[in-house]
């Protein structure tokens, strides 16, 4: 395909993710992970601050009917001011989850303050969320080395990934003294947050599939442990070099309507145990808001 094509190709898909991420924010602020799965009909801290962040760089800042990543940022808040708790995730309308879905995961908060910051930095403003930042902040102080449930929501310790996004919330230094060692995707958040120091890519490099899509960790049995696309957008950032092959393999990866999926199926670690998945749960989610982030995020970053 021309590169003129192309460009309009990725141009029509980055329109396309912030119309997918308006339609899943609710009024009242709150982004649902996705809209058609009904495990995920709940709005994350972590997903949602990819996808805040994602939209304040891509310009979709301030209000266009109550749907903002200063919206989200206000939903946060409330949450905070009314007492109910620093957990994984909640409901739209921005009460606690009542399900045993495991809620103790402090990388979400970390995130929520990390983009609260970059969001004020590129657009102003951001005293109306000082007294709820500030609460957050004195929460993570107290819990960033208790263990705490992973990205992927399987495991419980103390994970670099989480203390990447508590200290890139906090503004300091990070410390992986206390992380435990372990091959995980999730690893590409300390270049995304801009922890250079610490070089990722070579301890990833088992988890790029042949075609070039990234999985989660090499026992990931998740409807068969398939590439994820926001992971290979991720890798794309962390290395330049790859980002244009990385955002074409997003892109390719699109469903109808520019829906783009959690994962895609092209080489599954563990194939034996993706139809007891279906069974379960049904069909893999999509769209996955945090996917469009991440493409949005790469776009951007591609061709500015």
């Amino acid at each position: 395909m021309p590169a003129s094509s192309l460009a309009d190709r990725h141009e029509e898909l980055r329109r396309a993710s912030v119309e997918v991420i308006l339609a899943g924010q609710a009024p009242s602020g709150g982004y649902v992970a996705c809209p058609d799965f009904p495990p995920y009909r709940f709005s994350w801290l972590r997903d949602g601050s990819f996808v805040a962040d994602a939209m304040s760089r891509a310009g979709e800042a301030a209000s266009r009917e109550c749907r903002s990543a200063e919206a989200f940022f206000d939903w946060v808040a409330r949450i905070v001011e009314a007492g109910l708790g620093f957990e994984a995730r909640y409901t739209l309308a921005g009460e606690r989850d009542e399900t045993e879905w495991p809620h103790r995961q402090h990388d979400g908060w970390g995130l929520w303050l990390w983009a609260l910051r970059e969001h004020t930095r590129r657009h102003g403003g951001g005293a109306r969320w000082r007294e709820a930042a500030d609460a957050t902040a004195a929460y993570l102080e107290r819990v960033r080395l208790e263990p705490c449930v992973d990205w992927w929501e399987e495991r419980e310790g103390v994970h670099a990934a989480t203390l990447a996004c508590i200290a890139a919330g906090l503004g300091d230094d990070l410390d992986l003294s206390s992380a435990e060692d372990r091959l995980d995707a999730s690893l590409l958040v300390l270049p995304f947050l801009d922890f250079g120091a610490v070089d990722v890519s070579p301890l990833i490099s088992p988890l790029i599939s042949p075609g070039g899509g990234v999985h989660r960790h090499l026992d990931d049995v998740y409807y068969g442990g398939g590439e994820w696309l926001l992971l290979t957008a991720m890798l794309g950032l962390a290395e330049p070099d790859r980002a244009e092959t990385c955002l074409g393999w997003v892109a390719d990866h699109a469903e109808r309507g520019g829906r783009l999926p959690e994962q895609s199926q092209d080489h599954l670690l563990h194939p034996e145990t993706y139809d007891g998945w279906v069974a379960k749960w049904g069909p893999p989610p999509s769209p996955l808001l945090w996917s469009h982030a991440m493409f949005v995020d790469l776009d951007l970053a591609v061709r500015g």
